[in-house]
């Protein structure tokens, strides 16, 4: 990455979105975006009573992390968005063309298993199947990449850095 790309980090609660972005944006050098902090109200309550979001639920969320990314365009930055679907990241793409995805991904009972052991985060466990049954993974057209959660974040981070390097 020789110029200041905007990286999404990406994939279903519960796989270090919010412990790997901080990290990854810090070995980049450039800033951190938290993708729950663009929830409405409206949206973070309905998940805390185990109801998932609608995409008219998720659209508004989008098109601010979207916001954000592009005006980070030039500047480079890491915002953490599950960005599930592949028409979420085409929103996404749509308001900052050039964004990049690392994809976290691992096995769901290690991710279950780090959900059950989290304090003070809204995304209840019993949300975990409606994430797999919504994810689709990155396709080739995509610019990104996928990075296994296994392992300490350090280790995941340097995964992705590479990664991230490896990019055309």
């Amino acid at each position: 990455m020789s110029t200041p790309k905007v990286v999404v980090v990406m994939g279903v609660a519960g796989t270090g979105k919010t412990t790997i972005g901080p990290l990854l944006a810090a070995r980049l050098g450039v800033p951190y975006a938290e993708g729950d902090d663009f929830h409405p109200p409206a949206n973070i309550a309905k998940m805390s009573a185990g109801t998932p979001l609608t995409d008219e639920d998720r659209w508004p969320w989008l098109d601010a992390i979207g916001s954000w990314a592009h005006g980070r365009a030039a500047l480079g930055g890491v915002v953490s968005c599950s960005a599930l679907k592949r028409s979420y990241r085409d929103r996404l793409r749509a308001e900052a063309p050039g964004v990049v995805f690392v994809h976290l991904a691992g096995d769901r009972s290690l991710i279950e298993d780090r959900m059950s052991h989290r304090q003070g985060h809204f995304m209840p466990t019993a949300l975990l199947d409606s994430q797999f049954a919504t994810l689709q993974p990155l396709q080739e057209d995509e610019a990104g990449v996928v990075v296994n959660v296994s392992g300490s974040p350090e280790e995941i981070t340097g995964r992705a850095a590479k990664a991230l390097v490896e990019l055309p």
